[in-house]
């Protein structure tokens, strides 16, 4: 029998309203939401639940708001089920999520970690200055050069998060991303479009978060972790805190290799992707990655009853 991998969603997943249900039922989601509140200062709680819908956009506090939202979820399904999986992985933020159910991060550590990331990146560069687009229905080959050219003409852009077959983020200044997407649809890519993000997330534009983040990371505890995670940046797993520790540095400038993440775990047998957290967008992409693999996304109570069931074979 194959094995299971829990995954976890990042920016982009929130919406007003995540996780209420599970804190309003379930007492080991409660307890995560009230930790996070009492580590951050302010209620992230209510504006996860409330909202306005604005302030729970904006990349400081979006961040802790799906990490929390996620380890609620993981927290409730480890205290019905003590299934183990061989694997765990997250797209870009969500990696601070798998690093908390692997153990390498205490929770209330890693809520505080990403809310100054989340600032970090907000900060780096001016507002407008940046985008992201994905491009769709181009190889990454292809791209890649196109991006390359248009950075040598003074413009930097580059793959930012390779998602899936025919799915690629790239990122860089405003010009260079829009430039890049012009030579992309006439080298035949199908569209591109511009995302609503706050900056060039996963671009070389992003060095000062990461210098920023690699001081604030020296003040926290990484622990080695239990279970192997796979980091963005390499598409392997890391186990010791070393490299999870250069691994989360590095992943602020670098691209994110979803895609190749999700083919490793294939590869080494995984059989079922447990998506924990707000929305199904990773069940999707490891659909596009291959089709037979098998999903199941877990947000609230309904969705968790299903799970239990499926997942009892693994116990």
């Amino acid at each position: 029998m194959g094995s299971i991998a829990f995954v976890f969603p990042g920016q982009g997943a929130q919406f007003v309203g995540m996780g209420r249900e599970l804190y309003e039922s379930e007492a080991a989601a409660k307890a995560v939401f009230d930790e996070a509140d009492e580590a951050l200062g302010f209620s992230l709680s209510t504006l996860c639940f409330e909202g306005p819908e604005e302030d729970l956009r904006l990349t400081a506090n979006t961040q802790p708001a799906i990490l929390t939202a996620s380890t609620a979820v993981w927290r409730v399904l480890m205290d019905k089920i003590g299934v183990k999986p061989a694997y765990t992985a997250g797209h870009s933020l969500g990696e601070y999520s798998a690093l908390v159910a692997a153990g390498a991060l205490n929770f209330k550590d890693a809520v505080q970690i990403v809310r100054a990331r989340g600032q970090y990146m907000e900060d780096a560069v001016p507002a407008g200055q940046g985008a992201m687009s994905a491009i769709l229905g181009m190889e990454r080959g292809p791209l890649a050069e196109i991006c390359g050219e248009v950075a040598d003409s003074g413009y930097p852009v580059q793959l930012a998060n390779l998602n899936c077959p025919g799915q690629i983020v790239i990122s860089g200044s405003a010009k260079g991303v829009e430039e890049a997407g012009a030579r992309a649809k006439e080298a035949g890519a199908k569209r591109a479009i511009p995302l609503n993000v706050s900056g060039p997330f996963h671009s070389s534009l992003m060095k000062p978060a990461a210098d920023k983040l690699q001081d604030t990371l020296a003040s926290y505890t990484i622990n080695d972790a239990q279970t192997e995670v796979i980091a963005n940046v390499s598409a392997r797993p890391v186990k010791v805190q070393d490299d999870i520790r250069s691994a989360l540095i590095e992943q602020v400038a670098s691209p994110v290799l979803w895609e190749d993440s999700v083919r490793f775990m294939l590869k080494a047998g995984v059989e079922v992707f447990v998506e924990l957290g707000p929305g199904s967008v990773l069940s999707g992409l490891v659909k596009k990655v291959d089709r037979k693999a098998k999903t199941i996304a877990i947000s609230d109570s309904a969705t968790l009853e299903t799970a239990l069931e499926e997942l009892k074979a693994f116990v």
